[in-house]
């Protein structure tokens, strides 16, 4: 499997990183949550203006046809940049589902920066962004709904992650059924499939951010007149999740060269890959916490939002136990029986 990034996929997240750095720094998503808000719609039309909702759709319907694997290293920079926004989600899991289910019209106007749309899934039963959304896709048990925003009833809930406005939806008038029995249930495995890519991809971008922010306070931060990153305890817990963050992005990317719903081996794959993003993620998160001391701890560093991120997306499209359980279903069935093991003697002995 080749998952080699070409130079034009390179040059868009390398795009998409500077404009974030730009346009989602620390001090204007702390100006955003002082004004009680999460969504920021300058920010949206930007990433609406580089086609950023429609990366991952054919470009026969208006998207920009790009590979899961080109998508990937965007979907970091939004973990690392701490987006609010939902555009990793509303690319890799949101417009896909609706143009399988039909629904271009909708997605035009999404492409447009018309209109915004959230998801609720069972695995995600709340939707993110829906207080600004103009439409949410109810994925349940056997069937796919698209509900007018304006007549849902959302009911807020909070988030461990300050940033992630959520809410509980229950649809209202003029709700349109997309796709009913089974053809929803196999739509609803795939959009799970790329939540939790989507999750995974995010998750290596905070572990990276949190790193980065340990290493350059390592550098700084002095004891007994010497930088505390000279220190080799400090040095140690670094190491390791750098080291965690680098075996994890190669399961990442691999399993987003894959197409969901492939198999139960892809299941298995893509399981893999949220369970090594988020435990490298949350390891770098708390090592940077201890390495930052006593000021990790505070509102005014960043690595608390950091954790607080990955918390709330490894629960989110799969807990670790649902992928564990994933994994080992095809691990056990994948094992050979003792009949393959250990095949009787032919007669002739």
């Amino acid at each position: 499997m080749d998952f080699t990034l070409s130079e034009e996929a390179r040059a868009m997240a390398t795009a998409v990183a500077d404009l974030l750095a730009d346009h989602c720094p620390s001090k204007a998503l702390r100006a955003l949550l002082a004004r009680g808000e999460s969504f920021d719609a300058g920010r949206w039309a930007r990433l609406v203006a580089m086609g950023l909702p429609g990366a991952l759709l054919p470009e026969a319907v208006g998207g920009l046809g790009l590979a899961g694997t080109a998508f990937a290293p965007i979907a970091e920079a939004c973990g690392a940049a701490l987006l609010p926004e939902p555009l990793v989600e509303t690319a890799w899991v949101t417009l896909p589902l609706l143009v399988e289910a039909g629904a271009g019209e909708f997605v035009a106007r999404v492409l447009a920066g018309e209109a915004t749309v959230a998801i609720v899934h069972p695995l995600a039963p709340l939707a993110l962004a829906a207080r600004q959304a103009a439409a949410i896709v109810l994925v349940e048990e056997d069937r796919i709904l698209l509900a007018p925003a304006a007549t849902a009833r959302l009911t807020p809930r909070r988030s461990i992650d300050p940033f992630r406005d959520l809410a509980l939806v229950a649809a209202g008038a003029g709700t349109a059924t997309l796709a009913a029995g089974a053809a929803a249930r196999a739509m609803a495995g795939r959009a799970a499939a790329r939540g939790a890519l989507a999750a995974a991809a995010q998750m290596l971008g905070l572990g990276r951010r949190a790193l980065d922010l340990a290493v350059a306070f390592a550098r700084t931060r002095e004891q007994f007149g010497r930088p505390i990153g000279s220190y080799q305890a400090v040095k140690h817990h670094l190491a390791s999740a750098a080291v965690a963050i680098e075996l994890a992005r190669p399961v990442v990317h691999a399993a987003a060269a894959l197409a969901p719903g492939a198999g139960p081996a892809t299941a298995a794959r893509i399981a893999h890959a949220k369970l090594a993003a988020g435990r490298a993620a949350e390891g770098a998160a708390r090592a940077a916490i201890q390495v930052h001391g006593a000021m990790g701890h505070s509102w005014e560093v960043d690595v608390h939002l950091i954790l607080k991120r990955t918390l709330a997306l490894a629960t989110t499209w799969g807990t670790a136990a649902d992928l564990r359980a994933t994994a080992a279903a095809h691990l056990l069935a994948a094992l050979p029986g003792p009949a393959a093991l250990f095949p009787e003697e032919s007669a002739d002995g």
